[in-house]
């Protein structure tokens, strides 16, 4: 995230005036339907990883999958930052994040450096152009690339690497996923997400949106940073809560 020591855990809630009813029809980060939450994330983000791996198995045991979508918004931290996440701050980050989630799935990079992925827009069009299939289609190819990535040590760059992964899925066409991505037309709608969380509307990766409004940055965690910002120093965990995805995912079952 562009802020790896976020503090914001906070559900915030607004009332239901007329006018709080057209500001949130007019704003782009919340979802369109109220059967969707949206989820700002980078692919290469731990935190978005932790937050992604709850949200399913939340949903999954409260029964709730068919009913609460996924809309995974491109939150890109590398026009954020302006330079590649870099290597040395997400190693550091692997053996705190993974052990608040293990089963989610992490392994530190094991191919040369060379082979690191240098980007994730490729990847983030892909999970958006999914979504022209389905939104189960959409949120299987953003878990898989996200296993790709952390479990596996996969270049999620790479347009054939983004392809396998979809065909791993079992529930993406690949054929119709790989025109979308050879005509550049999802590179809008991911600029487009980028715009609507610039300027600190969106405060980091990830960062969840529900249809009324509320929202939930870094969901239940409360980290800082220690002897040095992200690529030199490491993450302190100070708190964590992953009870607060059961009331975010009530919180938008309530809503349908």
């Amino acid at each position: 995230m562009t802020d790896r020591t976020t503090d914001r855990t906070t559900i915030r809630t607004t009332d239901g005036t007329a006018a709080e009813e057209r500001g949130r029809a007019a704003d782009p980060r919340l979802p369109a339907a109220p059967d969707t939450i949206a989820v700002y994330t980078d692919l290469n983000c731990s935190f978005a990883h932790v937050a992604v791996h709850r949200l399913h198995e939340t949903r999954r045991r409260l029964g709730l999958e068919g009913r609460v979508w996924f809309d995974l918004r491109a939150f890109p931290l590398e026009l954020f930052n302006r330079e590649v996440n870099a290597r040395p701050g997400v190693d550091s980050e692997i053996s705190v994040l993974g052990a608040l989630e293990p089963e989610a799935g992490w392994r530190l990079w094991q191919g040369p450096d060379w082979t690191y992925p240098v980007t994730t827009l490729p990847a983030l069009e892909a999970v958006h152009a999914a979504k022209d299939q389905s939104w189960h289609a959409s949120e299987q190819l953003d878990r898989a690339l996200r296993r790709a990535f952390w479990a596996e040590g996969r270049c999620i760059s790479q347009r054939h690497v983004i392809l396998d992964v979809a065909e791993e899925t079992g529930a993406v066409d690949v054929t119709a996923l790989a025109e979308v991505l050879d005509s550049g037309t999802a590179r809008p709608a991911v600029m487009a997400q980028y715009a609507s969380a610039r300027d600190g509307r969106v405060n980091c990766s990830p960062h969840l949106f529900l249809h009324d409004g509320r929202d939930s940055a870094n969901p239940g965690i409360r980290a800082r940073w220690v002897n040095g910002d992200f690529g030199t120093g490491f993450p302190v965990i100070d708190e964590d809560r992953p009870e607060i995805y059961e009331k975010l995912l009530t919180q938008a079952a309530d809503l349908l």
